[in-house]
């Protein structure tokens, strides 16, 4: 087990904060809150907390964000992608679940050569209705992987020949052979899987030395594995809802970290205040296809 120092920022606590992202180039966090249906920005003071923090509402569930190359941002958000302005304006790309009732966006993240990638799930958490989807660097939306039940963190190792994927309801986290040219997937493995009741793997993040850290919803911790799946860290976190964890700060060693406090009583909120709040790796990829200049405005 190993202890570090973990610091909660004082901000209003999400209903299930998700996905941080580290944007290099415009040196930010990037953050999600699901049900509290917003997109966070924040700066950084040189001691590493919160400076500028900057929320875009948003009328639907927004399960992952993603910065643009050029400007703006791109949403995983309830039945599709969404594009973002930096006047905060706000239009749809594809919509690849439309239509499919009960069913909604969850985790994404953009792979090294830009394209995003975010799978979904059913608000009753049916085994099987989760779909993996790429959003090409045309605009155009793909369908890569059926079957899953809650997609959840991806990642990518630093060389970029395999990809991670967490299934949130079958408790695993897979491995695949990745095919940057043309975004391909093959050679499926379960990399890591945890029986534990009332836990599962949720986000992940991947450091430079191709560890994949993954935050264990429901186990008050995340978990750090080798590329073969050995587990080789814990790091014990004072809440139990550990949504998912990203590397960033000026100096990319902070891992930062959000949380959940959905379903939490009154008593399970006492007993972890800071629930619901916000090794070396690099910035995220940002999306680097097309985005309108022009449509339906939201």
């Amino acid at each position: 087990m190993t202890t570090p120092q973990v610091t909660a920022w004082p901000l209003e606590p999400g209903l299930l904060s998700e996905g941080p992202r580290w944007d290099d180039e415009r040196r930010e966090l990037l953050w999600v809150d699901i049900l509290g249906r917003c997109v966070h920005r924040a700066t950084l003071t040189r001691g590493g907390g919160p400076d500028r923090v900057r929320t875009t509402a948003v009328d639907r569930p927004v399960g992952a964000a993603a910065p643009v190359a050029g400007g703006g941002y791109v949403l995983a958000a309830d039945q599709g992608f969404l594009y973002v302005g930096e006047d905060g304006s706000i239009r749809e790309l594809a919509q690849p679940v439309a239509g499919h009732v009960g069913v909604r966006m969850n985790d994404g993240a953009c792979d090294p050569q830009g394209r995003f990638w975010a799978g979904t799930m059913a608000y009753d958490e049916s085994p099987g209705a989760g779909t993996l989807y790429r959003l090409e660097l045309d605009g155009r939306c793909s369908t890569v992987l059926t079957g899953l039940t809650i997609s959840n963190g991806l990642g990518w190792s630093p060389d970029g020949a395999t990809m991670y994927l967490s299934d949130s309801g079958a408790g695993s986290v897979e491995a695949f052979d990745f095919h940057g040219d043309t975004g391909g997937i093959s050679g499926r493995r379960t990399l890591v899987r945890i029986d534990r009741p009332g836990t599962a793997p949720d986000g992940l993040t991947v450091d430079e030395r191709g560890d994949i850290w993954v935050g264990i919803y429901g186990g008050w911790a995340i978990n750090r594995y080798g590329p073969d799946g050995s587990l080789r860290a814990t790091v014990e976190m004072p809440v139990a809802q550990v949504t998912s964890c990203a590397f960033g700060g000026h100096d990319r060693r902070t891992l930062f970290v959000t949380t959940g406090r959905e379903r939490l009583d009154d008593a399970a909120l006492e007993r972890q205040p800071d629930a619901g709040r916000g090794a070396r790796g690099p910035g995220c990829a940002p999306y680097r296809g097309r985005v309108p200049a022009s449509g339906r405005a939201l």
